[in-house]
């Protein structure tokens, strides 16, 4: 019978020791991790996934871009590092330049094929990333497929499905709106 019990005992203590494992495994990654976009899992092609899409791709006048769940073009900023874990963007850019916000769990992407994941703010939010690179709203554009965020500052850009920044500007050749951004566009931080 005592054999029994022990046995009993040290089943249980496996069993726990085996979760705690689990459990601390799952609570590793530090500050930012990668859910591995354009993977089956990732992605969907059904109509019903793709509306509920917390990241997706739409037609704008700078091509096929990356918009989030409400059709908003989504931006990166050249002062980011790609795969640093942090944002250059706080404090008065914030109010210019949400950024996409996470939610727990894997995000669903329809038509996106970079490497999506996640950073965690200052303020303890977790931002999306896509290649590396923290993902920004404009608070500039007043509807979706807007894109006036565009080339802000000669430092703000739309991303194209695969995380790439886009660096074209909307309705113009590229030379004639490099010159055109160049002017418009004001100098300094770019918010």
């Amino acid at each position: 019978m005592r054999t029994m019990s022990m046995r009993l005992s040290m089943r249980r203590g496996a069993v726990a020791a085996g979760m705690m494992a689990l459990l601390a495994l799952a609570g590793c990654g530090g500050s930012s991790s990668s859910y591995g976009g354009g993977s089956a899992a990732a992605s969907s092609s059904s109509p019903a996934a793709a509306a509920n899409a917390v990241l997706k791709t739409a037609d704008t006048g700078l091509g096929k871009v990356v918009v989030d769940a409400k059709g908003r073009t989504v931006y990166v900023f050249d002062k980011d590092a790609a795969g640093s874990g942090s944002s250059a963007c706080s404090g008065p850019c914030l109010d210019k330049w949400p950024p996409v916000q996470a939610a727990a769990g894997k995000p669903t992407v329809s038509g996106v094929t970079g490497e999506l994941g996640t950073i965690k703010r200052d303020d303890g939010t977790m931002q999306l990333t896509l290649a590396g690179m923290p993902l920004y709203v404009f608070a500039g554009d007043g509807k979706a497929g807007d894109v006036t965020g565009q080339g802000v500052g000669g430092v703000w850009w739309a991303v194209g499905p695969d995380g790439t920044k886009i660096t074209t500007m909307p309705g113009a050749s590229s030379a004639a709106s490099s010159a055109a951004s160049s002017s418009a566009q004001p100098s300094g931080t770019g918010y």
